[in-house]
């Protein structure tokens, strides 16, 4: 409570009047950025991590595929180099879940049922829970589609489940549910980072222990977490919670002790209102060419072993530090057909100014930025056009290969 008292005389008797106002909305909206803001810097530092850590991976990545060409019927290279590339993929996993929490992380999005989606996993749910733990599934008739990353959802499902069983020790239910919601102004203005409008509801619920009260403010923050050493990372609900605001949603959690938890995930309406069709992926021929590609990249290695995964395609390959070095060779080579430019470099210019700036050379020159953060990061700093083709780091010849392809064509 906020209590005003003014004093004023009449009649020679002093006279007082108070004004109270409410301030418990304003002191939880409060709470709410401040939350909001120590999220948003773990997740900005963590990025950066993820970002320079996936300079590393493309250069180990890239070799290792390099050397793997050479190793002909070597079974014991192959096996190295196998068990190699088996750590560097799971480097690359842990970048990806660092770019969870920066809210920067690749998003493969399209229109899903959530339905459907949540009805395929049952079984999977049943063998990993357990048998003292019965699942339950109610869904919402005629529920709306909405757009995301269908394998992140499963695996924020699947996070949120591993997470009740571990509060239900002695067995109990897990419920998950759906249903069409509207997240009006009202709400809006008592939950921070929340846009008015249709949502797709899921929940996920428990009878387990339920959260302390001291805590729920918590559970979010990147690397906390209540179990045994050894037994958690931390990171399972942040990774979840930067994935839903990532795809311009809303979370939600209400618990009480040994009563149980409710999680509520909120994702907004697609306008599409029927999933996407899914074709079955076939092997085809990587891609090649013989263009000539000039390739911008400010760390060295990574240079080098892009120009021989690039070499190995057929193409013929220049190369530059940085901005201002690529556009000396531009000048002097007006047969490239592609620049292949880092994002972000050093020396004041970007890849984007640099692109801009080649364009006014050789107009009918094609552009392909790559970068250790992502399409919706650089979107959201205004720097990447939906146009504009991205590869994200680390990549492997296969993928570059497509995407060559893909900007030159």
């Amino acid at each position: 409570m906020d209590l005003a008292v003014s004093e004023f005389t009449m009649a020679g008797e002093s006279l007082f009047v108070g004004v109270v106002r409410d301030i418990t909305r304003r002191k939880h909206t409060e709470a709410q950025l401040l939350q909001a803001q120590k999220l948003e810097a773990v997740g900005q530092l963590t990025g950066g991590l993820a970002h320079d850590f996936n300079n590393l991976l493309t250069v180990v990545i890239g070799n290792l595929q390099l050397m793997g060409r050479r190793a002909g019927n070597d079974a014991w290279m192959k096996q190295r180099i196998d068990a190699a590339q088996h750590a560097a993929r799971r480097g690359a996993e842990l970048t990806r879940q660092l770019l969870a929490l920066s809210r920067s992380q690749p998003l493969s999005e399209q229109v899903v049922d959530v339905n459907q989606l949540v009805g395929d996993m049952h079984s999977l749910l049943e063998r990993t829970l357990g048998e003292t733990i019965e699942v339950g599934i109610q869904f919402a008739p005629s529920l709306h589609a909405t757009k995301i990353d269908p394998a992140l959802l499963e695996n924020a499902v699947l996070n949120l489940a591993l997470n009740a069983r571990d509060a239900m020790p002695d067995g109990g239910r897990l419920t998950i549910e759906t249903g069409n919601a509207v997240l009006d102004e009202a709400y809006a203005a008592r939950n921070a980072d929340v846009a008015p409008g249709r949502y797709v509801m899921l929940a996920i619920s428990d009878t387990g222990t339920g959260i302390p009260a001291e805590i729920i403010g918590r559970i979010f923050e990147p690397f906390f977490t209540t179990k045994e050493v050894g037994k958690g990372s931390g990171l399972g609900l942040s990774m979840t919670y930067g994935f839903v605001k990532q795809s311009g949603g809303h979370m939600q959690v209400y618990s009480e002790p040994d009563f149980g938890t409710t999680f509520r995930l909120y994702f907004p309406v697609s306008a599409e209102m029927t999933a996407e069709a899914r074709h079955a992926v076939t092997e085809q021929p990587r891609p090649h060419g013989d263009e000539t590609i000039l390739v911008v990249e400010d760390d060295a290695e990574v240079r080098e072993v892009t120009v021989a995964m690039i070499e190995a395609l057929g193409y013929q390959v220049l190369t530059a530090g940085d901005g201002p070095a690529a556009l000396a060779v531009i000048r002097e080579h007006p047969e490239i057909d592609l620049l292949f430019t880092d994002f972000v470099m050093p020396k004041g210019m970007t890849g984007k100014q640099l692109a801009a700036e080649a364009k006014t050379h050789l107009p009918s020159m094609r552009v392909l930025y790559t970068s250790g953060y992502t399409r919706n990061s650089m979107t959201r700093k205004g720097g990447l056009e939906d146009h504009e083709i991205l590869l994200s780091k680390p990549y492997d010849d296969d993928t570059l290969a497509t995407k060559l392809r893909e900007a030159l064509e």
